[in-house]
């Protein structure tokens, strides 16, 4: 059994951060974007995408981002307190607060797969903008990143346990 949890939080975790490694590039394709909604409003004439356009890949950014946040311990945590405590209370605070994670992005996952289907199956649900973008490829986006989400804080559970039953983690399993 400790095989098969090691071997899937090797698999997620190698997948995540690279994942999170190219899409911490995501900052550049934003600031490019609204570089040249500047540009074009001063010099041209304004741009209508590029409002939209920018907001979609702060999303892509912060979505496909957020499984490697956590794999990399970059959530918020209450230091003052949580910092005092040996390894193994922290994996046994960890293993308890995870699954509320786990929980809410099992419905956000739902939430945001049932959107994706209202979006394909309406004949191609467009932005009420007026660019009218379609919204199913950010939709899918977003559905992707919750299912990472839920993959790395399964990993993050998982590492917890094997915390807690004495395992030694280090930094790669």
């Amino acid at each position: 059994m400790t095989g098969a949890v090691k071997t899937y939080i090797v698999w997620v975790d190698a997948m995540n951060y690279r994942i999170g490694r190219v899409v911490m590039y995501g900052i550049f394709v934003m600031m490019a974007i609204l570089l040249w909604s500047s540009i074009s409003k001063t010099f041209f004439n304004p741009s209508l995408w590029t409002l939209e356009v920018a907001q979609f890949a702060m999303v892509a950014y912060y979505m496909l981002g957020g499984p490697y946040s956590i794999q990399m311990g970059s959530n918020v945590r209450m230091d003052l307190i949580y910092g005092n405590w040996s390894d193994h209370k922290k994996a046994q605070i960890d293993a308890m607060t995870i699954l509320f994670l786990i929980v809410y992005l099992i419905f956000l996952l739902w939430g945001g797969w049932e959107s994706l289907m209202y979006s394909l199956s309406y004949g191609g649900e467009r932005s009420s903008s007026v660019w009218r973008p379609y919204l199913w490829p950010i939709k899918s986006i977003m559905v992707l990143g919750i299912f990472l989400m839920l993959l790395q804080a399964f990993s993050e559970f998982f590492k917890d346990i094997l915390r807690i039953r004495g395992h030694d983690m280090g930094d790669k399993l």
